[in-house]
């Protein structure tokens, strides 16, 4: 596995037509051309480019993470790089439509589920280590002032405590909606489902 692989998640991931017909293998063999020649229909979608952001994020792992992964499940579809693509896809997807405040009465604004889902994904970078997967809102997110829990699955690294870790995540979420949107937001569960082996690594290494 080279640097910028990733397990082929066509036959394990839904695409989703908000990837503007594109798929995630594509969206990756995008990234290693360095995005050039530039491909309008890719830059010129909001899903792609939540995809990429996304995707970018998963390369800054180190590529030893990624192959003792996925060599040590035998089931692709069971690894966690699995469970980020497809969170990823699932972050392209618009969704419903959550209004925003208007500044006059004629104006009507709002945001998608998919961008406010890349909102929280961002989140990940203050907490090193930390990789979203899926990300979910339970609630009528379409109107304003109605209560909303949002569960979000995580990896995270091995040796550092959990529920630090967690509590930092939560409190980032819960700012970045908070600036972005009125949602109601009454909770937010995180709940981990991987741990990423990091001591094997530093011990395969000496």
């Amino acid at each position: 596995m080279n640097q910028h692989d990733l397990p082929d998640p066509q036959t394990h991931v839904t695409e989703f037509e908000d990837l503007g017909g594109h798929t995630i293998e594509e969206l990756s063999d995008y990234l290693d051309a360095g995005r050039t020649p530039v491909d309008a229909s890719i830059e010129g979608s909001p899903g792609c480019r939540i995809a990429l952001d996304a995707l970018t994020r998963l390369r800054e792992l180190t590529p030893e993470l990624l192959a003792a992964d996925t060599s040590a499940e035998p089931e692709p579809d069971d690894t966690w790089v699995q469970s980020i693509l497809a969170g990823i896809t699932l972050d392209a997807r618009a969704g419903r439509r959550i209004p925003l405040p208007a500044p006059a009465l004629e104006a009507d604004l709002g945001i998608t589920e998919g961008a406010v889902r890349g909102v929280i994904r961002a989140a990940e970078h203050t907490v090193p280590g930390v990789v979203i997967g899926k990300c979910r809102f339970d609630g009528d997110v379409t109107v304003p002032g109605e209560p909303v829990r949002i569960r979000v699955d995580v990896s995270v690294p091995y040796g550092e405590p959990i529920p630090d870790l967690a509590d930092r995540l939560r409190t980032e979420i819960s700012a970045r909606v908070m600036t972005h949107t009125t949602l109601n937001v009454t909770g937010i569960d995180i709940t981990v489902h991987d741990i990423q082996q990091l001591r094997n690594l530093t011990e395969g290494n000496r």
